[in-house]
């Protein structure tokens, strides 16, 4: 079930308008919801994206000496009532009011979709962060418990549109583990789980979908992950391990 104070009092939260009572305790709300935290943590995200896009852009000297010189020169009687305005200023007026239509425009067309871009790879990486951590409580790790690739990739068989690769890669330090369904974004998708000295690694697997952003690398919460497409699959791999690990397990899947 969705949590209403994730709609109605994390912009107010954000915003300073609960007093102190109220903030005090949906700080304490947040110790138990991850929604809510989630919802935090992406509206703190596309603040400070749209803070560092800098749409405000001052306008250059050489445009004020030109409008003031224009101004001087236009040598347009004045009008006889106060609130008419000489033509070619009116004209002038029109035109600087377009161009600044134009950079405004101009400015979101640029800004826009890395604000979206950003805050898509905000939201997805904080739900699979979610997804692994979910996975770690007791019997939620594997709906399929086997070390046999011949055993988890046809498990998938009829759960799933498409057939997620699976390979054993215990003689490389990767050992299979398992597999199990799991929803990412609002879609169902495959996750394979490996193993590495005492972690475990959970890669998700699902068809990578063009024009959509793909994911990079970071970390969130203090576990890695690692995002790549091959062979029209898009993989995601999180774990406490490290990022040599992600990345050697990328190379060894990739092959």
């Amino acid at each position: 079930m969705a949590c209403e104070q994730s709609r109605t009092v994390v912009h107010a939260y954000l915003d300073g308008e609960l007093d102190a009572v109220r903030a005090a305790e949906f700080e304490r709300h947040l110790e138990n919801c991850s929604e809510c935290v989630t919802a935090l943590e992406t509206q703190e995200s596309l603040i400070s994206a749209i803070q560092r896009a800098q749409l405000n852009e001052p306008a250059p000297a050489t445009l004020r000496q030109k409008v003031l010189a224009d101004v001087h020169s236009s040598g347009a009687p004045r009008a006889s009532h106060p609130l008419v305005m000489p033509r070619r200023r009116l004209q002038f007026a029109w035109l600087a009011a377009a161009a600044a239509l134009l950079l405004l425009t101009y400015a979101g067309w640029r800004t826009v979709p890395a604000l979206r871009a950003e805050n898509y790879q905000s939201v997805v990486a904080a739900e699979i962060v979610d997804a692994h951590l979910r996975s770690l409580q007791p019997g939620h790790l594997t709906d399929v418990l086997s070390t046999d690739q011949h055993t988890v990739k046809p498990w998938f068989n009829g759960k799933l549109d498409f057939s997620p690769p699976v390979q054993d890669l215990a003689s490389d330090g990767f050992p299979l583990q398992g597999g199990r369904l799991d929803v990412v974004h609002g879609r169902t998708i495959a996750a394979l789980v490996y193993g590495r000295r005492k972690h475990l690694i959970s890669v998700f697997v699902q068809p990578a979908h063009e024009g959509e952003q793909a994911l990079r690398s970071g970390s969130r919460q203090g576990y890695n992950w690692l995002a790549w497409r091959a062979a029209g699959m898009e993989f995601c791999a999180i774990s406490d391990v490290s990022p040599a690990d992600l990345q050697q397990l990328q190379h060894l899947v990739s092959r």
